[in-house]
């Protein structure tokens, strides 16, 4: 029966009677009558589908039943049940499936990884642009054709800061080795004071001799101690100059050295542009160089100022340590080779040289475990 209902929907412009001849129908009640006996007795229509360009009509004419049910019976006043009239809503709406917002979830998710892989890929790219034309600078001012912005005044406060710089280090490896020397000398006299008050109380004809040595040593090994922390806060406060305050700066200065570079580089590469035809293309790229060069010359002329102002606060520094610290080297080794332990014990606490209590060197048994 649902096959000559759809023999009727597919031919009705020719309807046939009972009788085999050709009658007028009233206005599809025929067939609105065959629908409702298909939809109450015959196969579920929601399963099923109207190919509304007759037979061997193409797929993209294929209509749900379902919703030619929902037009009909609603044309007639007839409420649709719910799970029905979503149904009708789900065909009607595909998009509004729950699933596809999860879909949406994992299309934004892919376009933000997208963006970042792009954005790495761009950052690479320019690394590399600017990678490329730094080394071809370099090279062109190595092999002496390729110019380079020289300041002549700065860069030689450049080199002798560090040249300074290695003579402080050599000083300061000088002073170590000294600290070590003399300590050594310390513990010897020491162990020698040591000694001598042990005989003084074993030899007792000799008590005396032995005891005038062990006083002396004792005395020597505690000048010492107190030369040795003088030197310890000398050897201090100029490795704090050298490997902080003069690294710092030099620092400022290998970023400076670099800017200078990259400037060169963009700079040439203008130059180069500047001096070949002018065509549409040309221009575009002559103000992408110009817009590169400014960047280059704003950081260039910034970190020349850093290094200026770091330069001059520097040799402040230094010539306010360095007074000090000479003046404290000279005192103490003058009244420790003097004799003098007063002189010496002054000189510690007019420069705040605080010393190690004996011992404190050494690792406490916990320490040891």
């Amino acid at each position: 029966m649902a096959d000559s209902i759809m023999s009727k929907a597919a031919t009705m412009e020719i309807p046939i009677n009972s009788n085999g001849d050709t009658g007028t129908l009233t206005e599809d009640d025929s067939l609105e009558q065959d629908l409702q006996q298909v939809m109450v007795s015959g196969p579920n229509l929601n399963e099923t589908s109207i190919v509304s360009g007759g037979y061997g009509g193409p797929a993209g004419g294929i209509i749900p039943t379902s919703t030619i049910k929902d037009i009909r019976m609603k044309s007639r006043g007839v409420s649709l049940p719910k799970s029905q009239s979503a149904a009708s809503r789900l065909a009607q709406h595909p998009d509004q499936h729950p699933g596809s917002s999860n879909h949406n979830t994992s299309n934004s998710t892919e376009e933000v990884t997208r963006g970042v892989a792009v954005e790495k890929l761009d950052s690479v790219k320019k690394w590399g642009i600017n990678t490329y034309k730094c080394t071809k600078q370099m090279f062109s001012e190595r092999f002496g054709r390729g110019s380079r912005t020289v300041d002549l005044e700065l860069e030689a406060q450049i080199d002798v800061l560090r040249e300074t710089k290695s003579k402080y280090e050599n000083i300061l490896r000088l002073a170590t080795a000294l600290i070590s020397h003399f300590q050594s000398m310390v513990q010897t006299q020491q162990a020698l004071g040591d000694t001598f008050t042990d005989l003084s109380q074993k030899s007792p004809e000799l008590q005396d001799e032995f005891g005038y040595n062990a006083e002396t040593q004792k005395l020597l090994c505690k000048n010492g101690e107190a030369l040795l922390g003088a030197i310890n806060f000398f050897v201090s406060s100029i490795n704090t100059l050298v490997n902080k305050t003069m690294e710092d700066t030099l620092m400022t200065i290998k970023l400076y050295e670099n800017a200078r570079l990259e400037f060169d580089a963009y700079r040439s590469d203008l130059e180069e542009l500047s001096l070949g035809p002018r065509d549409a293309a040309t221009m575009v790229r002559i103000e992408m160089a110009q817009h590169d060069y400014q960047i280059h010359r704003d950081k260039y002329e910034r970190l020349r100022s850093d290094v200026t102002i770091k330069l001059k606060f520097l040799e402040e520094n230094k010539v306010k340590v360095m007074h000090k610290q000479l003046l404290l080297f000279h005192n103490a080794i003058s009244a420790y080779f003097a004799g003098n332990q007063q002189q010496l014990e002054q000189t510690l606490i007019q420069f705040n040289v605080k010393l190690k209590p004996p011992g404190s060197d050494k690792p406490s048994w916990l320490e040891e475990q």
